[in-house]
C-alpha cells in the first residue's frame, strides 16, 4: 500500500485555523478512500497536493449559498465547507454510498454550515444558490446545462477544472449561449503557491 503523502507547508496557510480539521479529514480520507471507492489506489501518495489543495485554493472565490454538484469523496465541498465556515455548503451527490460518508464527514468534522443532499443535480433545486461549484464531474458542455439552472439571476458558475479549461469553453459555446452565461473566463490559480495550480472556469448566469 502507498503511503500518504506528507502534508506540505502551504497547507497551514490555506486553512489557517481550520488546519486542524482539514488534517482530520484528510487522515479519513487516507484510511478509507480507498477501500469505499472515493479514490483510486494512486491517490495517497498525492492527496494534499493534488486533491486537498487543489481544492482549497478556490475558497476566497465563494459567498452565500452554494451547491457542490457530484462531490463524492468530498473533493472540493468538504475541503470547502471546512475553509470557508462562513459559508453554506450543500452538496449534492446521487449514489448512497457516497452521501454515506459525506455525512458521516459533516458530522465527525463538525460542519454546521454544511447539507448532503441524496439527488442528482437534475433534481436539486433550482434558482436557489449564489454560486454552483463542481470538480471532475465532466466537460464543460454536459455540465453547464446541469448546474446552471441551480444558479440564482446574477449568482456564478465557479467550476474546478482540468488543463483544457480553454478548449471545453470553446467546445460549449452553445450551452454558453442557451444558459445565459456571460463574463466566461479561466482563473489560473495557485501560481507560485501549489506545485500544481487550480485552473477554474468562471461565468454569471443571467
Amino acid at each position: 500500500m502507498s503511503e500518504l503523502e506528507q502534508e506540505p507547508a502551504v497547507s497551514a496557510e490555506l486553512f489557517g485555523d481550520r488546519i486542524d480539521v482539514a488534517r482530520a479529514f484528510t487522515d479519513a480520507l487516507a484510511r478509507e478512500g480507498e477501500e469505499r471507492g472515493l479514490i483510486g489506489p494512486l491517490e495517497l501518495p498525492r492527496l494534499w497536493t493534488r486533491h486537498i489543495l487543489n481544492s482549497v485554493i478556490a475558497a476566497p472565490l465563494f459567498h452565500g449559498a452554494v451547491a457542490d454538484i457530484g462531490s463524492g469523496a468530498g473533493l472540493p465541498g468538504i475541503v470547502l465547507a471546512i475553509a470557508r465556515p462562513d459559508v453554506q455548503w450543500t452538496l449534492v451527490e446521487p449514489m448512497e454510498r457516497r452521501v454515506t460518508w459525506l455525512n458521516e464527514q459533516v458530522s465527525a468534522l463538525g460542519l454546521t454550515n454544511t447539507t448532503v443532499l441524496r439527488a442528482r443535480a437534475e433534481d436539486a433545486p433550482a434558482g436557489e444558490f449564489d454560486v454552483v461549484t463542481a470538480r471532475a464531474v465532466s466537460a464543460l458542455r454536459t455540465l453547464i446545462p446541469i448546474t446552471a439552472p441551480l444558479v440564482r439571476d446574477g449568482g456564478e458558475l465557479t467550476l474546478l477544472k482540468g488543463m483544457n479549461a480553454a478548449n471545453e469553453i470553446e467546445a460549449a459555446q452553445k450551452q454558453v449561449k442557451k444558459f445565459r452565461l456571460s463574463d466566461v473566463r479561466v482563473e489560473v490559480l495557485g501560481d507560485g503557491v501549489l506545485p500544481e495550480t487550480t485552473r477554474v472556469v468562471r461565468a454569471r448566469v443571467r
